[in-house]
């Protein structure tokens, strides 16, 4: 039997015309963005008009604010410090609030194909690889590029 799969994406380097195109390409209907914080000086990634596109291609998009990585886990990550983000982000994934998103992700992406979304186009240096290993362990993971 086939394990469930969920995607990741990052839009480093993206548009947002090339990102739909990898989501439509690859089934995704559902778009989780788990940044801390849903802003981009990248036109068209912040939060409303990110959704406001991907509604206009049929992607459902939802925010999990708790599962984005605190401010010195995004500076650790930027310099390439994987030990520090990883430390910061297991902190991140062990407070309550972190705990009921898991939850609502776990739900999310088993109802519809989905998409993880966070800015690093590289999944080794961005918080999706580790939010993938503590809460869908069960479920390949995919990563897309556009």
């Amino acid at each position: 039997m086939d394990r469930p799969q969920v995607f990741t994406i990052g839009y480093e380097g993206a548009t947002v015309d090339g990102l739909i195109a990898a989501l439509q390409g690859a089934g995704v209907r559902r778009l989780i963005d788990v940044r801390a914080l849903p802003l981009s000086r990248r036109p068209g990634f912040s939060k409303s008009a990110l959704a406001a596109a991907l509604g206009e291609a049929g992607i459902d998009y939802r925010h999990l604010r708790a599962l984005g990585t605190p401010k010195r886990g995004r500076d650790a990550a930027k310099k390439g410090d994987v030990a520090t983000l990883r430390a910061v982000y297991a902190d991140q994934l062990g407070l309550p609030e972190a705990e009921a998103e898991a939850a609502i992700l776990q739900a999310l992406v088993r109802e519809a194909p989905s998409a993880l979304l966070c800015f690093e186009r590289d999944p080794c240096h961005c918080h999706r690889t580790l939010l993938h290993a503590a809460a869908l362990a069960d479920m390949d993971r995919i990563d897309l590029y556009a």
